[in-house]
């Protein structure tokens, strides 16, 4: 279990700096935006290429940034319903729900598209856009992005089993003061 806990805590670093580094990208896209917009009111100048990065970047937060955001337990869930279930049952929701799930979701966006990423590559595919940009460097976004998230998954499976098996402490018990669920009987 050490293994894998170190492995979790790796994939939790990776994504950690990857979603510190895309935060910047939020200050870039409304750098961009305003000075599109100020070009575009004071000058009459637009540029399609310069609203097609802020596309791009947007979709690198969001997509990039999927892997962090669940690292730190901030994706949107029912909590009407989970904050009235013991701690051991939220942990089994979230175990059912990465592997029934998000991991299979992750793995087929995946797999489907890998060859929209190849293609758009090898046919140099350009937006129709006048001045458009390359398409296949943010189709790349999507197999990276749901590549970090089904880690982080996998991250978050290795936690959860440890905490049911008292093999790690569970971090919301000292948030709450509830007592680690610890193993007992069968998982």
């Amino acid at each position: 279990m050490r293994f894998l806990l170190a492995c979790s805590a790796l994939i939790d670093r990776i994504n950690a700096r990857v979603g510190h580094s895309v935060r910047w990208l939020i200050l870039a896209m409304v750098v961009i935006c305003t000075a599109t917009a100020v070009m575009r009111y004071l000058f009459n100048v637009g540029s399609n290429a310069w609203l097609e990065v802020q596309w791009y970047l947007f979709a690198a937060v969001f997509l990039l940034g999927a892997g962090d955001t669940l690292r730190r337990n901030e994706h949107i869930r029912i909590d009407i319903i989970a904050q009235r279930l013991s701690r051991r049952s939220q942990l089994w929701i979230d175990i059912v729900g990465t592997v029934l799930f998000l991991a299979p979701m992750a793995a087929v966006i995946i797999v489907l598209s890998w060859p929209m990423v190849t293609a758009s590559y090898l046919q140099g595919e350009v937006s129709s856009d006048a001045g458009g940009l390359l398409r296949w460097p943010v189709k790349l976004l999507i197999p990276v992005g749901f590549s970090l998230l089904l880690l982080q998954g996998v991250a978050e499976l290795i936690k959860k089993v440890a905490i049911l098996t008292g093999h790690a402490p569970d971090p919301a018990a000292s948030e709450t003061g509830v007592a680690s669920p610890k193993a007992g009987g069968v998982l």
